[in-house]
């Protein structure tokens, strides 16, 4: 905790005496505001912002350099952030040592219990929280998903589907072919018609052997009986009968 307990966040590593404290995250997450504050507020963008994170995680996002103020200072070299601007507003807007309120993680928490945030960290798109884990795919999808159909970014139709998902956001570029997103309008329907006919064919063949079998066991029930004599003498078969399919007289 930091300003004498009244900001908090639960320890990444569950090591209270070692690795990266529950301090050091309420330190970075100030710092990632005032950078907002300074580089992203004006423009709703914030290039740099996203450069020092991606900074951030690439140098310092391990046990060793997490609380190293020297890796933070590296990144904001990297991102083309001043270090001293930065600093002055974490100081100015309360810091974190004495026990004063920080104004900007007291807004961070109004917001939290408005917003109705229950799991750390949340993302929302158009003030809606994502569910689920997040991901490069559940972030990148809903981004997408906000927009409506036909403004949506290029690289949303791009990367849709591909199957090295993190490649094609970082290049723009889908490498190695789409899969995974569904299948084309002529496979579809090559598909139902390959289906309609091996139905078909199960069915005329299940036809045919029905009739066969009914046909036998006619068979089998007029072989049963004796033959007929008419009154010509002549002596009629059942099976004759059977043989031709019924469609003369049994005596003829």
């Amino acid at each position: 905790c930091t300003n004498n307990g009244r900001y908090c966040a639960t320890d990444p590593d569950n090591d209270l005496d070692h690795g990266i404290s529950g301090a050091d995250v309420v330190k970075e997450s100030l710092r990632r505001i005032c950078i907002w504050k300074h580089y992203g507020e004006t423009d709703g963008v914030g290039s740099e912002w996203w450069d020092y994170v991606a900074q951030f995680l690439e140098r310092c996002d391990n046990p060793d350099f997490f609380a190293n103020d020297d890796c933070a200072n590296d990144c904001y070299k990297h991102a083309k952030i001043k270090a001293d601007v930065v600093e002055r507003c974490m100081k100015d807007s309360g810091g974190l040592e004495k026990d004063t309120p920080n104004t900007f993680l007291d807004l961070e928490m109004q917001a939290q219990v408005s917003r109705g945030v229950v799991i750390l960290p949340t993302a929302f798109v158009n003030t809606i929280a994502l569910r689920g884990g997040l991901t490069t795919a559940t972030v990148f999808t809903g981004i997408c998903n906000g927009y409506l159909d036909g403004t949506e970014p290029k690289i949303c139709t791009e990367c849709q589907g591909c199957p090295d998902f993190d490649g094609c956001i970082s290049s723009g570029k889908c490498h190695g072919g789409k899969g995974g997103g569904g299948v084309s309008k002529n496979a579809f329907m090559g598909s139902i018609l390959l289906l309609s006919c091996v139905f078909g064919a199960v069915a005329f063949w299940h036809y045919r052997k029905t009739r066969e079998e009914m046909r036998e066991q006619v068979r089998g029930i007029l072989a049963e009986y004796m033959p007929l004599e008419g009154d010509d003498g002549h002596v009629g078969s059942p099976m004759d009968f059977a043989r031709r399919g019924g469609t003369e007289g049994l005596m003829s």
